[in-house]
Parts: structure tokens; C-alpha cells; sequence
């Protein structure tokens, strides 16, 4: 998982395995072990790193990780999904009970502010605690990027992540891709920081708001 090359890795790795889907929802920390989404060769190769108004994830991380998906659905529809912060619990799958609320009013923007808090159950051989993520908006295109930065801190680990979202209209649907990067001690390079779990879901909200 996510733990440190030392004897505190075990329990910090079980703590990652609670937290995988909840700390993606933030953006910032995850742990999930999916296959990667295929490239949907037919619409297009994008660049080496994702980027929102030329700014992107941090090149000196190691721990990086990149996906896309193809929805079916409006790209306002998937916008609106995306940038209601304080609905991603409705369609996300948390694995610990989670809250994310908005820490400045009014519409998603260039300096806003969300936090993500994680309540852990006790599960040894991870400690039960409260895991709190606070993203800020970096960059922000209306319908066409964003990205965000921001510091997870619970209970034996800390990570600083950032995250580029890319929406691109194409025949029937939208290309959503995404990137996100990790730097401190827990930070994993082989795991997929859940993006792939957060696209599925997404998708599936997506398309059934459409029909």
C-alpha cells in the first residue's frame, strides 16, 4: 500500500485499504488496486501530463497516476457532478463513513476551498481516528478543467496530492481524464490513488442522470 519501508508500514497499509475509496474522493489519497481504463484510441492521444491553464501535477512525485473514460452524457451534466463537492458522497462508494463540505460560498472557482473529513472505525491493525483532506482550487476552466491541491493528515501518515481534471466533448459523449500525484512518506507509486473507482462512478451517476 501506502506505508513507509519501516515496521509502521503494515498498519499504515491496512489504513490505506480503509481509506481508498473516501481520501479519492478528495483527490488527494487513495489505495485502491484497479486495471487501468483503456485509452479510447479513437478519440484522440493526449499529452505526456495532464494540464488546467498550463499548470499540472508535480513532475518530481513518484508516485503519479493517470486515466480516462468515455460518458455517455452531457458534458454540463458531468460538470455539475464533478464541481457539487459537497454531493460526492450521494454517488461515490465511501468505505468509511465521510463528509465533504465547501469552506467558502457560492459555485466552484479558482480559490475555493473543500474539506473531506474521514471518520476510521476500529480495525487493527490500523487505529481508529479522523482523516481530514483540505483541497484548494487552483486553476479552473468552466467546462473544460480544474485542478487542486492539497494535504491528507490521520493518523501515522500525511500526503500533499495534486489533481488535474480534463473534460473534452467528442461524438456522443465526453473523454474525462484525469491525473494525480503524491509526495511524502506514505506516498504510493503503484497505486491508482482510486481514480479508477472515481471514473466508474462518475460514469455511472452520469448516465443515469441523463436517462
Amino acid at each position: 500500500m501506502f506505508g513507509s519501508r519501516s515496521a509502521p508500514r503494515r498498519r499504515t497499509g491496512a489504513c490505506a485499504a480503509r481509506l481508498a475509496v473516501p481520501l479519492a474522493v478528495a483527490g488527494v489519497l487513495a489505495a485502491t488496486a484497479l486495471p487501468a481504463q483503456a485509452a479510447t484510441p479513437d478519440r484522440g492521444t493526449p499529452a505526456a501530463s495532464l494540464t488546467c491553464q498550463g499548470k499540472g501535477v508535480d513532475p518530481a512525485a513518484e508516485a503519479r497516476h493517470r486515466s480516462e473514460i468515455f460518458i455517455q452524457a452531457p458534458l454540463r451534466t458531468i460538470w455539475n457532478l464533478q464541481t457539487d463537492v459537497e454531493a460526492w458522497p450521494s454517488w461515490q462508494k465511501p468505505a468509511a463513513p465521510m463528509t465533504v463540505k465547501r469552506l467558502d460560498p457560492g459555485p466552484l472557482r479558482k480559490r475555493s476551498r473543500f474539506q473531506a473529513t474521514i471518520h476510521l472505525p476500529a480495525d487493527p491493525p490500523a487505529p481508529p481516528g479522523t482523516v481530514v483532506i483540505t483541497s484548494a482550487v487552483r486553476q479552473l476552466r468552466y467546462g473544460t478543467c480544474i485542478r487542486w491541491t492539497g494535504p491528507a493528515d490521520g493518523p501515522g501518515f500525511h500526503i500533499d496530492g495534486v489533481h488535474v481534471w480534463n473534460f473534452v466533448k467528442v461524438r456522443g459523449g465526453v473523454v474525462v481524464r484525469t491525473e494525480e500525484s503524491h509526495t511524502g512518506p506514505q506516498a504510493d507509486p503503484h497505486s491508482d490513488m482510486g481514480l479508477e473507482t472515481w471514473l466508474k462512478d462518475l460514469r455511472t451517476a452520469a448516465e443515469a442522470a441523463r436517462s
